[in-house]
């Protein structure tokens, strides 16, 4: 949530930065019911003011023998008109505090200006793409041959965009949550928790994805609780409402392995084949909480952490800033790490990198104590260190074989009893 102090004081920046995120039509009414809300309450703490000061002239009036009937009835009707004068305060408050929540995030000066994904900046790539020897099958084609993947069966206990694992693509699944939680712990000193996939509106709200994208849940109305679209929900919601942290306790670091549950609607064709678009999916993700002043240093290193990832698979890749109209509601700069696949032919997103400021911290009670004893906002940044949908359809396309195998990853194969490739002679 954008602080009301800053919106008031700098509605120019403001207004420019909204407008590139294509999300300030709530901005003139905010602006309008935040200046009628501190007219009110200078009306009526003047009217208090007058009310107190004629209280006193009760007992001295008592005192002298006077009559003090005609001033309590003045007193009670200031009363009455004071309670009207909360009321209609409280209201504005709740309005306004209504509208504040659809206001996006301010995109960071450094992030690129654009529309849409046409002007995200590509700022470096890794590996090389090679040349193709032969044509090599997309995922959902020779993850059925080798018996890797059980697409009908999901269809059929689930409906389209979802996906069965078998066998050695089961273990290979596993195999790529394990390394990965190995490496971001012993590698880059991230503290793993597991949480729950299961969440209360409170958390939904307090990491941005309500109220803005409710309808891309996954909701469960009995009990008002929603399935996880990442595990950043949970991890970072395990700091709400906390003002116990200091400065001597940041960074904080930590990672969890989830399922992850979108809705993902109004994709067709080509998007609804194999694991490139699902409604769940398995994700590593990363989390930190640090001060203001090293954010975007640490938001350098959280987009390293997850390249690493992706350089051990030895899966080409390429890292992309993404321009104002592409950053998601609550993010304030984000990298976006896209991995080659060679059947797809394409570039597909395993993890996007965010810096969120202070923005999920106010919007979740989140301050820690500074070095000068004061109450701030933390930033909060997550990343996924990866997705693993779209890394599995890399490492099929990539790493077939001209005799139908699928070559494993040398960093993968201690998790699988040594196997070398998908598809092999036993």
């Amino acid at each position: 949530m954008l602080d009301l102090r800053t919106i008031r004081q700098e509605p120019d920046r403001v207004r420019a930065g909204l407008t590139a995120k294509k999300g300030g039509e709530h901005l003139d009414a905010i602006l309008a019911l935040d200046g009628e809300h501190r007219r009110l309450l200078h009306e009526v703490e003047a009217k208090k003011a007058l009310r107190n000061a004629r209280s006193q002239d009760v007992p001295r009036l008592k005192q002298e023998g006077g009559d003090v009937t005609a001033l309590l009835d003045e007193m009670k009707s200031r009363a009455e008109e004071i309670k009207g004068f909360d009321t209609r305060t409280r209201a504005i408050e709740i309005e306004l505090d209504a509208k504040l929540q659809w206001l996006p995030n301010l995109p960071h000066d450094s992030v690129p200006r654009g529309d849409d994904a046409s002007a995200n900046v590509e700022v470096r790539r890794w590996g090389q793409i090679p040349p193709e020897s032969f044509r090599p099958k997309p995922h959902w084609e020779i993850g059925e041959e080798l018996r890797l993947l059980d697409l009908r069966g999901a269809t059929k206990i689930s409906g389209s965009g979802f996906v069965v694992f078998t066998g050695d693509g089961a273990r290979l699944q596993r195999a790529l949550i394990q390394f990965m939680l190995d490496y971001h712990r012993e590698r880059h000193g991230f503290l793993e928790v597991s949480t729950p996939y299961l969440v209360r509106r409170e958390s939904m709200f307090g990491t941005g994805q309500l109220p803005k994208m409710e309808e891309d849940m996954y909701h469960c109305g009995v009990d008002d609780l929603f399935l996880i679209p990442t595990a950043e929900v949970s991890i970072t919601n395990l700091f709400r409402d906390d003002e116990s942290l200091t400065a001597a306790d940041l960074p904080i670091y930590r990672m969890g392995y989830s399922p992850c549950f979108r809705r993902e609607a109004g994709t067709y064709g080509k998007e609804t084949r194999g694991l490139v678009r699902v409604h769940q999916f398995d994700k590593v993700e990363l989390v930190k909480l640090t001060t203001p002043e090293r954010s975007y240093e640490e938001l350098e290193t959280l987009v390293n952490a997850a390249e690493a990832i992706l350089q051990a698979l030895e899966l080409p890749y390429r890292v992309l800033a993404l321009a104002t109209g592409d950053l998601s509601f609550a993010a304030a700069k984000c990298y976006d790490l896209e991995v080659w696949a060679a059947a797809e032919g394409r570039w597909l997103e395993v993890s996007s990198c965010s810096n969120f400021e202070a923005f999920q911290a106010r919007r979740m009670g989140l301050r820690f104590r500074n070095a000068e004893g004061k109450l701030i906002h933390p930033h909060t940044l997550n990343g996924s260190g990866l997705a693993l949908s779209r890394v599995y359809v890399a490492l099929l396309e990539n790493n077939q074989t001209e005799r139908g195998t699928v070559r494993i990853p040398t960093v993968l194969r201690p998790y699988l009893g040594g196997m070398e490739e998908l598809g092999g002679a036993a």
